[in-house]
């Protein structure tokens, strides 16, 4: 009763929260960041770890659950973003939000470019 006078003095209503087209642009995009994607990582590791280390069959429903954000990041893949119109690829949500720099999982390692360079030694 207590909980219900509180969402109703907030404006709003106590079953459902409602997220601003501007909020869930700053989560997808903050889980497509470099930041994000490294969370999401080592969150999917420490499943993968802590539930292949109970040995129960419960825990490997948590390992194999653990696989979907780590694979998930480390392919630069933001599955929650086609839930919400945005992209499901990270590149192509960083260009569409206007994120310009953060290309590579690791600070300082750059992508090697697609372009074709000539390795002539003068």
């Amino acid at each position: 009763m207590a909980s219900e006078r509180r969402g109703q003095a907030r404006g709003r209503s106590p079953e459902r929260v409602h997220l601003r087209p501007g909020e869930v642009r700053m989560v997808v995009g903050f889980m497509a960041s470099r930041t994000g994607r490294w969370l999401r990582i080592v969150t999917g590791s420490c499943l993968v770890l802590g539930g292949l280390r109970t040995g129960t069959a419960r825990g490997a429903a948590v390992a194999l659950l653990g696989l979907g954000p780590l694979v998930a990041a480390s392919l630069d893949l933001v599955l929650l973003g086609p839930l919400f119109g945005l992209p499901m690829r990270g590149s192509d949500i960083r260009r569409e939000l206007g994120v310009t720099g953060e290309a590579s999982l690791l600070n300082g390692h750059r992508r090697a470019s697609s372009r074709c360079v000539s390795m002539t030694l003068h």
